[in-house]
């Protein structure tokens, strides 16, 4: 109950007007409407003529007030912390979501780089599983992404940070590293078959610095 509210209720309980109210305190009646409207509160020399006009301490007065803002402070606090903490446990589950698909990148790669000249596997058998791998570490990123994937609100002020904006401008500069590399190796070599998994690892590159960048965000926000 705010001051204001209790000033409404103490007078109508004593069943008097805002006017008899301002004479026995010796303020106007605009002034007793903007204390019970909470559109101000009584001056400290206020509260003594208030607590003898309605016959109660001043504690009786203003310590149920400070209970309550108390209260409603505490409740702030908590339910602050349980978003806080169910933001952090979403952040680990799509931290470990990213991370797996990533590991299953690696092993695509490995496969491919085993299977067909070591194991000797029929090339489109091994192309096949290779595909199979990345298909399974492209839907784990993507399901983390989407499944544990931030409200709007959160979206937007995470586009606006400097993380954000410093991982993309990472991820051009890489981007045009890897598409000048894949050019340069494809064109000397001819290999166009095999030089398209120069892009499966750039794939896995820029999940790496976005991973990075994100728990960096995190460890600045502790």
């Amino acid at each position: 109950m705010s001051i204001g509210q209790k000033l409404s209720d103490l007078r109508k309980s004593k069943h008097l007007s805002q006017e008899e109210v301002a004479d026995r305190l010796g303020v106007t009646r605009q002034t007793i409407s903007k204390w019970e409207t909470d559109q101000s509160t009584p001056d400290f020399d206020k509260i003594i003529p208030i607590c003898e006009l309605y016959g109660l301490s001043s504690d009786e007065l203003l310590g149920n007030i400070n209970s309550d803002d108390t209260k409603e402070k505490k409740g702030e606090e908590i339910n602050s912390q349980e978003v806080e903490k169910a933001n952090t446990i979403r952040k680990r589950k799509k931290s470990m979501g990213i991370s797996l698909g990533i590991l299953f990148y690696f092993l695509s790669v490995v496969w491919i780089m085993i299977a067909i000249p070591v194991m000797m596997m029929n090339p489109i058998v091994a192309s096949a599983i290779f595909l199979l791998i990345c298909g399974i570490a492209t839907f784990i990123i993507v399901f983390s992404c989407m499944f544990y994937s931030k409200d709007k609100r959160e979206k937007e002020r995470e586009e606006l940070s400097t993380n954000k904006r410093l991982a993309k401008q990472v991820n051009e500069i890489i981007a045009m590293i890897i598409l000048i590399i894949y050019l340069v190796i494809s064109f000397t070599t001819f290999a166009w078959h095999i030089t398209w998994i120069i892009w499966v690892v750039y794939g896995l590159i820029e999940q790496i610095v976005n991973l990075i960048f994100e728990l960096r965000g995190e460890n600045d926000a502790k």
